[in-house]
């Protein structure tokens, strides 16, 4: 008999951090043959080329998908969109996976779950449910969901969530967050080892910064960042560890700025990315976070740092005590800043789980492939 095939995908070096734990358990089983499929920006060099990332970390890339185009105007991320229904049609008429599984809400993964559903093949969606107000990433990962079989929200909320817009209960799961499992299991490096993989000074207070574009506010990109970097510049006693900002639509406006700016101050360090395990690391012995990631709403709390979440990008989402929310102007981000600053390091109690997400998975994914006939006409299930 054939083994089943299991496709991951991921895009971003986020995405890779966050899903690390469930592939090296799902490769780890001869169960079924895992295939690992990288695409986006892991293979854009002004995005690190994180695709190294993996290849340092042991994993086999079964496949490499090009799918990027030279910019991020809203054009460029329809062709994005183009290129990877194009692509991964190719590979899931050549492959036939069993099941695709997929992360999130970014415009490339919902095209690849779009050619999915024209290949038959049944998609598990993880941390659907959620909301990101400021973001277009709201729309896609809602689509995402109705295209998906199996459902592993992060949260009990955002499991019902996911059932109100009528998911069947049986395939709707509350797992947790991988990212909190990577917080818990995660064996970080100390802060002598981490200053010298990363060169920057970790005996100082230091902060990290990672800030994205807010893509329903468009045309806003460059203001805000320069609203950001007034306050950072009004508080040189930090040390700032800078982050490069995503491929979305506004994301070359940020970082042009920012690598403008790192340059003018001896305080500043920028990066295009620090891989899950240094950005963990990092996080650990910060004074705290500071920008509009998702890492500082669902991973950060876990490891007791205080988060400047600035701005809407991230309303919406269930926020553990450790996260101020401030609007992107100097002022208030300052007042932000001073608040953190005056926080305790402490574990504060986290919504997203206790760390056995991928555990939990993979017992779901076995019971699934093994025990139940996958059957694609979903019905819409009414909440009575």
């Amino acid at each position: 008999m054939e083994k089943k095939k299991i496709c991951v995908v991921s895009a971003t070096r986020a995405e890779y951090g966050i899903l690390k734990p469930l592939i090296i358990k799902l490769k780890k089983s001869s169960e079924w043959e895992t295939q690992l499929v990288l695409t986006g920006a892991h293979l854009v060099e002004k995005f690190g080329n994180t695709y190294q990332e993996v290849e340092e970390d042991g994993i086999e890339i079964f496949r490499k998908i090009s799918i990027n185009t030279e910019g991020n105007t809203d054009y460029d991320i329809s062709l994005i969109m183009a290129n990877a229904l194009v692509g991964f049609g190719r590979y899931f008429q050549e492959e036939k996976p069993d099941l695709l599984i997929v992360l999130g809400d970014r415009t490339e993964i919902l095209a690849i779950c779009a050619a999915a559903v024209n290949a038959h093949v049944p998609i598990a969606h993880l941390h659907g449910g959620e909301l990101t107000q400021g973001a277009v990433d709201d729309s896609m990962r809602h689509a995402i969901t109705k295209m998906s079989y199996l459902h592993f929200a992060s949260t009990e909320e955002y499991r019902r969530r996911i059932i109100q817009m009528g998911e069947e209960p049986e395939r709707v799961f509350n797992v947790g967050s991988l990212g909190v499992e990577n917080v818990l299991r995660e064996e970080l490096l100390d802060r002598e080892a981490l200053g010298k993989e990363i060169d920057f000074p970790t005996e100082k207070d230091y902060v990290i910064v990672t800030f994205h574009p807010v893509t329903l506010e468009p045309g806003t990109a460059h203001r805000q960042v320069k609203e950001l970097f007034l306050a950072m510049q009004s508080r040189k006693d930090l040390f700032y560890l800078i982050t490069k900002a995503n491929a979305d639509a506004g994301g070359a406006v940020i970082n042009a700025y920012m690598e403008q700016e790192v340059k003018k101050h001896p305080n500043m360090r920028l990066v295009s990315s620090l891989g899950m395990k240094r950005y963990l690391s990092a996080v650990k012995y910060a004074r705290f976070v500071l920008g509009n990631s998702s890492s500082g709403i669902i991973e950060v709390p876990s490891l007791g740092i205080p988060t400047v979440n600035v701005g809407d990008r991230q309303k919406g989402r269930i926020m553990a005590k450790s996260i101020i929310s401030c609007e992107p102007k100097c002022q208030s981000v300052l007042d932000a800043i001073e608040q953190a600053m005056k926080m305790k390091c402490e574990k504060y109690e986290s919504p997203y789980g206790t760390g056995n997400t991928s555990k939990q998975i993979i017992q779901i994914i076995k019971s699934y492939l093994e025990m139940k006939q996958v059957d694609l006409k979903k019905r819409f299930y009414d909440i009575s």
